[in-house]
């Protein structure tokens, strides 16, 4: 039996999972069980998920076991989704601009699953989320920018023209200090790199456009980006010009 089996198995003999969550969430640490947090995901319900999203910021801080609890409710979120419960969707939006990064992390998770099931559908609604604010764009990004959602070549494309949209937002923020803005640079400064090199012939020409601009926000979120390895196996050439330029 594999660890994933281990947990099904163990959270389906149990009625009440906070305290075997708590002992499991591998919190304080670098790193949540992310595999837990994925059973969780598939084997609970509406309920229990309300029940873990009570688990608020104040009750339950950044790299505390309980913010494990408020984890699996948000990543539980996406299987309601992904089930056709879409009134969870706007519940999702809501923890986009959570204060703690892991559950933006979650948001971002939760999405992906959606899109596994319903990708266009997941489309149409990070068009809307494109024209929040930064979290709710930092979400939408870091959801999309996903390789196994990016199959399909005119999904793949209208995901760059997300980014692209999100980008050019980028240059009208006034306060480029506040986290919000730097947690969505952040996740630009990765993100280009996975969709382009879903999609270069159409990819690499966006980006160029951005390669080439004066921002200097910008110009680091693409700096970042052709530093990733993806780019340099897509096109090892294009990366070099670009970086001597």
């Amino acid at each position: 039996m594999n660890k994933a089996d281990a947990y099904r198995q163990d959270l389906r003999a149990l009625a009440d999972w906070d305290d075997y969550l708590l002992q499991e969430s591998r919190l304080p640490g670098p790193r949540a069980n992310l595999e837990l947090a994925h059973i969780v995901a598939e084997e609970g319900d509406r309920a229990r998920f309300e029940h873990y999203l009570t688990y608020d910021a104040n009750i339950a801080p950044t790299n505390t076991p309980q913010e494990f609890l408020a984890f699996c409710g948000v990543l539980g979120l996406g299987k309601l989704c992904a089930d056709g419960e879409w009134e969870a969707m706007q519940t999702l939006r809501r923890f986009a601009s959570d204060p703690r990064w892991r559950i933006r992390e979650a948001v971002a998770m939760a999405l992906q699953r959606v899109g596994e099931a319903h990708m266009e559908t997941l489309l149409a609604e990070m068009e809307s989320w494109s024209a929040g604010n930064p979290l709710e764009q930092r979400a939408a990004a870091a959801a999309l920018c996903h390789p196994d959602l990016l199959q399909d070549r005119e999904q793949a494309k209208r995901v760059l023209h997300i980014l692209d949209a999100i980008t050019a937002s980028c240059l009208s923020v006034v306060d480029r200090k506040s986290d919000e803005f730097l947690a969505l640079r952040k996740g630009l400064g990765y993100c280009w790199s996975v969709a382009v090199s879903a999609l270069p012939e159409t990819g690499k020409a966006m980006m160029e456009r951005w390669l080439s601009h004066n921002d200097r926000d910008v110009r680091w979120i693409m700096r970042q980006n052709l530093g990733k390895k993806r780019l340099e196996r897509m096109d090892a050439q294009w990366v070099s010009t670009w970086k001597s330029r």
